[in-house]
């Protein structure tokens, strides 16, 4: 398009320029033009003024002399341009108004254009959507034929689907232990495995295995350079000031070396405590056999002088004669004290007593004594035994720690007159020790409550659970008070001047009442195991004979014959036998008593008095004596009659062995026991005892009770050999005699 001089677009002529379209400008464009249109027309306005000023100015001196001829042509010129400015507006908004029109037709065709593309889209969409749902639908309907067509293929001609596969548990979590070394990823990832620091014989004295820490130190330093300089690299970040310097003292300290790589490092024992580290802490529960099971579990105790006790406890653990503390001691006490629940299983003879004793003193130390005031309200603590006589022991050894503590200590057994008991708890105690049959009698009697009482023992709870007290010992859990039990969340931690409820719970074994018993009654409990549930301590040399019926009490004068000036303590099954053994033994000459549950409250201490001051050096007892009594120095255990049930044997042999001393537990094996044969002879095999062949071959000792074997049993194998044969290929021969002893 071709301009004037001044400016102002002109349309080519028809003859000069083909025709072109129409360009297409944007509003902004538009704008534009017009704001220059506008422009130029005002420069064009004031031009003609400025013309039109200069000619009225050189004209001025002869104004009034000029002809009117002069005026009437300045008059017509100035009408010209007029004319010539409005011609031009108008033409300009002509060709505005026609490129509007213009842009407004294409705009409707494109959008008319839009909807009809989105519209053919919508269409073929649902086109689309129609043809799927069709082809859905006709497989569902194929599926539905399909199964119609095999439900009767399947009733007219059976089914044939293949058996599915069982998969041992054996072979489902079996794991590969073989591996290659293209495997290893470890090479490719860290430069250190690539060039491994070996031990080199003869360098590096005084290190462990010939290795140079120091040569180690420069390595470390060296990849940690590296790999910092790649990921700055990477990261496209420069190396600060501080960090330069770091490395630095880094490298530095590489090449000296410290008080710790030429240190030799000591063993726990040699160790303060503020010096023991997580690795000591590791090797100390692996030297005493200790186990944990539960959260936030502080450090055991290494000696007394560390448990956080008393003096006057302390005071009274060393006047008893404790050295040491044991394993038991050293796990419960530090739990005991931040008032945690705890379940104790440890082997028999290892010091449970003192474990729940010295942190339920603590406990009562803590609280008001008793007055006047509150004597009303029951005990401060409860502790309850399956036995009298290992209450009254328990209760012995309460009153040993609480000699300077000024703590009474109250027992509640049968045997003794319910009313003076009762009198004595009105009396005010802190402590009641106490057999689940009689408390359960006081309290339903109302000559005893236990309103504030908030700290509860249950010493050997699987025996109390299998005597048949679990509905005495529940209701008398149930009579303490409710409202301060800890919270369940295991992470909440306990306020140490709050008064929480607190269960303790001791057993040799876990049957699963006790641990029916313990969901119901302890909050959060930390299991600390002493060795393995229900195995016999290492300290107990077991030795297992096969007898005949008619053999056994000849047997037992022989082992009783090398007792000296030793005690022993054999085991019969009922108060009957209890009775006749010890006539025949009292009419052959040896000094013996009887402990069982028909004698009297005071024929049972008698005769444990008379045992323990070894007047008597044979005491032949039912299982009454058979679960927590501590009798110093038993050396020999012999079961003349063996029980019914594993658990009860490990707590009998348990009489012996204890508190560190070694003993001998000797069973005496007939026919009769075949139900123990299996039990029996696992433990023998786990405690690295004496398997007699007899019993290793036995078809009962095979199988564990109630299971099925897989062929019946021959009759070599069921049938006991007499005294004079003894089995060899298949075939009895004689032989001198059995086992000797």
């Amino acid at each position: 398009m071709k301009r004037l001089a001044d400016g102002v677009p002109v349309a080519p002529s028809s003859s000069s320029l083909p025709p072109k379209k129409p360009v297409f400008l944007t509003k902004a464009q538009r704008e534009q033009l017009a704001l220059q249109r506008r422009q130029e027309e005002t420069e064009d306005q004031k031009r003609r003024q400025s013309h039109v000023l200069s000619n009225l100015s050189h004209s001025r001196p002869s104004s009034d002399a000029a002809p009117p001829t002069a005026t009437a042509n300045s008059d017509r010129d100035r009408d010209r341009d007029r004319d010539r400015d409005r011609d031009r507006d108008r033409d300009r908004d002509h060709r505005d108004r026609d490129r509007d029109r213009y842009s407004r037709d294409r705009d409707r065709e494109r959008d008319s254009e839009r909807r009809n593309r989105d519209r053919d889209r919508d269409r073929e969409r649902e086109e689309e959507a129609k043809v799927r749902e069709r082809a859905r639908l006709d497989k569902l309907a194929e599926r539905e034929r399909d199964k119609e067509l095999d439900a009767i293929k399947e009733q007219y001609l059976g089914s044939k689907k293949p058996k599915k596969r069982v998969i041992k548990p054996s072979e489902k979590f079996r794991f590969s232990f073989d591996w290659e070394n293209t495997e290893d990823t470890s090479r490719d990832m860290n430069a250190l495995y690539q060039n491994p620091h070996e031990a080199q014989l003869l360098f590096g004295r005084g290190f462990r295995a010939g290795m140079d820490r120091r040569e180690q130190k420069k390595l470390a330093v060296k990849y940690e350079r590296e790999l910092r300089e790649e990921i700055r690299k990477k990261e496209g970040v420069e190396e600060k000031p501080e960090e330069a310097m770091a490395q630095k003292l880094k490298e530095e300290a590489a090449e000296l070396y410290d008080t710790f790589d030429m240190r030799v490092d000591r063993h726990w024992t040699d160790k303060k405590l503020e010096e023991m580290t997580e690795r000591d802490w590791r090797i100390f529960r692996e030297d005493f056999n200790i186990s944990y099971k539960g959260s936030r579990i502080p450090r055991p105790m290494r000696s007394w002088a560390e448990s956080r006790l008393s003096e006057e406890l302390l005071k009274a653990v060393e006047r008893a004669g404790y050295k040491k503390p044991s394993p038991i001691q050293m796990a419960a006490i530090p739990l005991g004290l931040q008032q945690r629940d705890v379940i104790g299983i440890a082997e028999t003879g290892s010091g449970k007593t003192a474990a729940f004793v010295l942190p339920m003193l603590t406990y009562i130390s803590r609280l008001p004594p008793i007055s006047e005031e509150n004597e009303a309200e029951g005990p401060y603590a409860v502790v309850m035994a399956p036995t009298r006589e290992l209450a009254q022991q328990i209760e012995d050894e309460t009153v040993k720690f609480a000699h300077f503590l000024g703590i009474k200590v109250v027992s509640i057994v049968g045997g003794q007159s319910i009313e003076e008991q009762g009198f004595r708890i009105r009396q005010g105690c802190e402590v009641v020790i106490a057999t689940p049959g009689r408390l359960i009698d006081c309290l339903e009697r109302r000559y005893a409550v236990l309103n504030q009482c908030n700290y509860v023992v249950l010493d050997e709870a699987d025996r109390m659970i299998d005597m048949g007290f679990e509905p005495q010992v529940v209701g008398v859990l149930d009579a303490m008070p409710s409202s301060n039990f800890k919270p369940e969340n295991e992470d909440e931690e306990l306020d140490e001047k709050k008064i929480y409820r607190t269960t303790y719970m001791f057993s040799a074994t876990m049957p699963p009442a006790v641990e029916r018993l313990a969901r119901k009654y302890l909050r959060n409990p930390v299991v600390v195991t002493i060795g393995t549930a229900g195995k016999t301590t290492d300290l107990i040399t077991q030795n297992v004979i096969m007898s005949k019926e008619s053999e056994k009490f000849e047997r037992l004068k022989r082992l009783l014959d090398e007792l000296g000036d030793k005690t022993a303590i054999v085991f019969v099954n009922t108060k009957k036998n209890a009775d006749y053994v010890a006539k025949s033994l009292d009419k052959n000459g040896y000094r013996v008593t009887t402990l069982h549950g028909g004698k009297s409250q005071e024929q049972r201490e008698i005769s444990l008095d008379g045992f323990r001051a070894k007047k008597y050096n044979v005491l032949v007892a039912t299982d009454v004596a058979g679960r927590g009594i501590d009798i110093p120095d038993v050396a020999y255990v012999i079961n003349y009659d063996m029980p019914g049930n594993i658990e009860q044997y490990t707590h009998r042999i348990g009489r012996t062995g204890r508190a560190g001393k070694t003993g001998v537990a000797t069973t005496f094996l007939t026919m009769h026991d075949t139900e123990v044969f299996y039990d029996l002879k696992q433990m023998l095999i786990q405690s690295n005892s004496h398997v007699p062949p007899e019993l290793a071959k036995h078809e009962a000792s095979k199988f564990k009770p109630g299971s099925v074997p897989d062929r019946p049993p021959r009759l070599a194998e069921t049938s006991l050999p007499t005294a004079g044969t003894e089995e060899c290929g298949g075939h009895l021969r004689p032989r001198g005699s059995w086992q000797q002893i």
